[in-house]
């Protein structure tokens, strides 16, 4: 697959352009191959798998209609929950939740059916994961690198589920989500490879809304989501930073990048509510690659952090 993605990139290096279009629709061709080898006719994760695929490439769409018509920032929050539509309606899953057990003695029962409000959740999680990575941006190799990132957390974590239990459903359920996983993977570490500083390529927001609404579907579907809340820690505090300025209550400029300061080759912060010019603020100016560096270390220890608080609340939280 990687080799593949990375042929088809390779063909359009002549110039910078939205390649997020590119990668895309490998990803969609990888994954619809892919139902011929495991899915069957009567299969029943068939239809979610199809759901899923609709649900990708109708945010696939919507984002190449942003980076064309530059669609305001009111409206981009909008287009995620009209992509999620085909998934929502086509999920046949369980909308339970298991209550935390020092909480059961106050709810009153160890599972708790929520109905369509646990439908509301999965459109809002999707709406949160597409826009948190396109808002969570601006440095060359970001975008793809939080996506390479959480990726392979999202790949180790249903890796470990699957060895660690016995209930074949369970089992399938975090197999379906690798089969997602694996194909944005190998796309976006093709993507990498151009997109890394100095970068030969943009990915655009048609990349942005795909990455995250591809993770969405993999939590969703994998009954994981959260999980892939706490997989996606920097991008949640980037939104906390962003939040006055994206309400209208701070004047939020077009654009929320650090400055650049020709004299010393660096960048530094600005007031923008950013985690970007946050870390600039505390850690000082920086080089471009560095930063991105950086803020990738702090993308893998919010992953690492993950994985230690399920082992340490494992047998007492749930």
């Amino acid at each position: 697959m990687l080799i593949l993605s990375t042929i088809m990139l390779s063909n359009h290096m002549l110039k910078p352009e939205s390649l997020g279009i590119v990668v895309g629709i490998v990803f969609l061709v990888l994954a619809i191959l892919f139902q011929y080898f495991n899915f069957t006719a009567d299969s029943n994760w068939l239809v979610e798998y199809n759901a899923a695929l609709a649900s990708i490439c109708f945010m696939i769409l919507l984002g190449f209609v942003d980076d064309v018509l530059d669609v305001p920032w009111r409206v981009k929050l909008l287009l995620p929950s009209i992509a999620a539509l085909p998934l929502l309606m086509a999920y046949a899953g369980h909308t339970t939740i298991i209550i935390p057990k020092p909480l059961i003695s106050y709810v009153g029962q160890e599972v708790l059916d929520l109905g369509w409000v646990y439908k509301l959740y999965m459109g809002l999680l999707a709406v949160f994961c597409t826009n948190s990575i396109n808002i969570h941006a601006g440095l060359n190799g970001l975008e793809v690198g939080q996506t390479v990132v959480i990726a392979s957390a999202i790949l180790i974590h249903n890796l470990m589920q699957i060895g660690a239990s016995s209930d074949p459903e369970y089992k399938q359920a975090h197999a379906f989500s690798i089969y997602l996983v694996q194909p944005l993977l190998a796309t976006s570490l093709a993507l990498l490879s151009y997109n890394w500083y100095p970068s030969s390529v943009f990915v655009g927001d048609t990349y942005t809304y795909f990455a995250g609404m591809t993770m969405a579907v993999v939590g969703i579907l994998g009954h994981y989501s959260e999980t892939l809340l706490i997989f996606f820690l920097p991008q949640v505090l980037n939104f906390l930073l962003s939040l006055p300025q994206l309400s209208g209550y701070v004047k939020c400029p077009r654009h929320r990048l650090p400055r650049f300061n020709p004299e010393t080759g660096l960048l530094t912060g600005t007031r923008d509510g950013t985690l970007i010019n946050f870390y600039l603020r505390m850690v000082g100016p920086k080089s471009e690659k560095t930063l991105c560096i950086h803020l990738l270390l702090v993308q893998a220890l919010g992953c690492c952090f993950c994985f230690l608080l399920r082992y340490l609340l494992a047998g007492w939280y749930k």
